[in-house]
């Protein structure tokens, strides 16, 4: 698989890889349940890129967690042939932690939707990305709640009628990708359900980062909120309206490369390169550690009818969460030695009942 932040590297293999794992096939990871999702729900395409991933991953199943929340997307571990958990509504994210700081030498994959991840999931997401836990988020988006069939969500658009906003929604939506840099994630990526290819490149890109990864996934629900990103993601609109950001090169998009975004004033906007030069192009650095870059490609699209940046928006190495809390711990168990629990217990003020 391609790494569309930097190429991979014998440095860059997965640890299953150097483990030699076995050789597996997508049937190695799919169980028998039968898979319940609406027909023609993007969900389907996301659940086969995974699976069609991990064989090329070289993963192990047995060092392999899936852990999901509550909504369509999270009946995803139920169809990976792993480990897993269905967890409770928007807690995947603190659950997931849990896990990767106990357990770091598994893999852990936290599936969220964008009402599960950013609503009632909110606070668990923000922390889990600002503490850099090892995981692998990936957060389907489809601007609306299908589970509860057809409310609307904290990505919807102002003005979306819902059986919840009758007269319109009044929010302001959420930018998955601008939330997730601002919080100071340290792998933000963003693909969409129409384009296997992409995907799978995105979620090995995300998968061989050491910390908090997320991955938007833009997900067609064609029940409840059919072609909310049509105006982007048709087959004919692409050319023109998906920007593709690859580490190092000059950012320009459409059938011959003729359009391409520059940075003014701290804004990034799209122009014609004929206009400007391809040397006024704004150069992708998924590496820089200051986010304000890749913050600012986040904001380049007011919605999703307007061209679109997909890839690696950030890609930068920093200690892990789990890396961290592990070494305090060895570090003061090898400085006060083993400790006393009982001990613990009766420490300072206490008081007995009854």
């Amino acid at each position: 698989m391609t790494d569309l932040a930097e190429p991979l590297t014998p440095s860059t293999l997965s640890r299953s890889q150097t483990d030699g794992a076995p050789a597996t096939s997508k049937k190695d990871w799919s169980t028998d349940q039968e898979v319940r999702w609406c027909p023609g729900c993007g969900d389907y395409s996301i659940l086969t890129a995974v699976q069609m991933l991990m064989p090329e991953l070289a993963a192990k199943r047995e060092d392999t967690v899936f852990v999901s929340g509550i909504g369509c997307s999270s009946r995803f571990p139920y169809y990976m042939n792993t480990y897993g958990m269905h967890s409770i509504h928007g807690r995947a994210p603190a659950i997931a932690t849990g896990l990767a700081v106990s357990r770091p030498d598994l893999h852990v994959w936290v599936i969220t939707g964008d009402g599960d991840a950013l609503s009632i999931g909110g606070n668990h997401l923000l922390h889990a990305l600002r503490r850099n836990v090892n995981l692998t988020i990936i957060l389907f988006n489809n601007q609306i709640y299908g589970l509860t069939k057809g409310q609307y969500s904290p990505t919807s658009e102002t003005g979306k009628v819902t059986k919840s906003t009758p007269f319109g929604s009044l929010d302001q939506p959420y930018n998955p990708v601008s939330l997730a840099l601002g919080a100071e994630a340290s792998f933000v990526a963003r693909t969409h359900d129409m384009d296997r290819k992409h995907m799978m490149e995105t979620f090995n890109a995300a998968y061989e980062h050491r910390g908090a990864a997320l991955v938007e996934v833009y997900q067609n629900c064609n029940v409840f909120n059919d072609g909310a990103f049509e105006a982007i993601l048709s087959k004919d609109a692409r050319p023109n309206m998906l920007i593709p950001l690859r580490h190092g090169e000059p950012i320009r998009f459409g059938p011959q490369g003729e359009h391409g975004v520059v940075l003014e004033g701290g804004e990034a906007k799209v122009v014609d390169v004929a206009e400007v030069g391809e040397e006024a192009l704004l150069v992708h650095d998924a590496h820089r550690s200051d986010p304000s870059l890749a913050f600012a490609l986040s904001r380049l699209a007011p919605g999703v009818t307007s061209p679109t940046p997909i890839g690696v928006f950030r890609a930068v190495e920093r200690p892990d969460y789990g890396s961290l809390v592990n070494t305090q711990v060895a570090d003061a168990r090898q400085a006060k030695g083993p400790g006393d629990l009982a001990k613990l217990l009766t420490s300072g003020p206490t008081w007995t009942v009854g």
